[in-house]
């Protein structure tokens, strides 16, 4: 067999296999939420925003001692802002379920659910369906979208940060189906596609810094 018969072999094996994982649904980053849980999460998370707004309307929490707190998933977990400082700033602790409730929820237009035509607005890809996940600093998004008439899933993690009143992602990982991808590949167009969706991405006045810290997702008050 003549050698550049054998390298069309193996270029037709690999763009093969790559198609393979490009459609392979990958390993899903979190459970899928019922209709009554994502509206209970969703409202938890409205709740918690409403009450860091609060807690910017009334000052420096110092200053007056009263300290909105946010409970995670487990019910004993309950944080605050330490009195002990006099630069202490309010913040609640949002977990993944939340996060995620809200997103189906602005996505479906308030359905809680998430159609065939929902989509993040003009010009945008159709996103079909979506899992969010946070892990230690780490934030993780699976979307579920069409890409030449196939669905296909798109998972990208990276690092939720704000600079200047506005939310930075950095990615760390990226992945088409199954396929990895080098971030490096993909970032300009990423950062490009963020700087274009900016206005989408300024924080409400209220809010002074977001991160993602011990998997979950932390909001300081302004």
């Amino acid at each position: 067999m003549k050698l550049d018969r054998i390298i069309s072999l193996a270029t037709l094996g690999a763009s093969l296999v790559a198609v393979v994982l490009v459609l392979k649904k990958p390993a899903p980053v979190a459970q899928p939420q019922s209709p009554a849980a994502i509206a209970a999460n969703a409202q938890s998370f409205g709740q918690k925003m409403e009450q860091l707004e609060q807690a910017a309307q009334q000052g420096p929490a110092a200053s007056t001692g009263n300290y909105p707190t946010s409970q995670s998933q487990n019910p004993e977990r309950v944080y605050s802002s330490p009195v002990s400082s006099p630069q202490a700033k309010a913040e609640v602790h949002i977990n993944s379920d939340e996060v995620e409730a809200a997103l189906s929820q602005a996505l479906g237009a308030g359905t809680g659910e998430l159609s065939a035509d929902s989509n993040i607005g003009s010009g945008a890809p159709t996103i079909k369906d979506q899992q969010v996940s946070f892990e230690g600093d780490v934030v993780r998004g699976q979307f579920l979208t069409v890409i030449a008439g196939k669905e296909v899933w798109v998972t990208v993690s990276g690092h939720l940060t704000s600079k200047d009143g506005y939310a930075t992602f950095e990615p760390t990982e990226f992945k088409v189906g199954d396929l990895s991808v080098p971030v490096s590949l993909v970032n300009p167009t990423l950062q490009k596609r963020l700087a274009e969706q900016r206005d989408r991405l300024k924080l409400p006045d209220y809010v002074g810094d977001v991160k993602v810290q011990n998997g979950e997702l932390v909001m300081q008050q302004k």
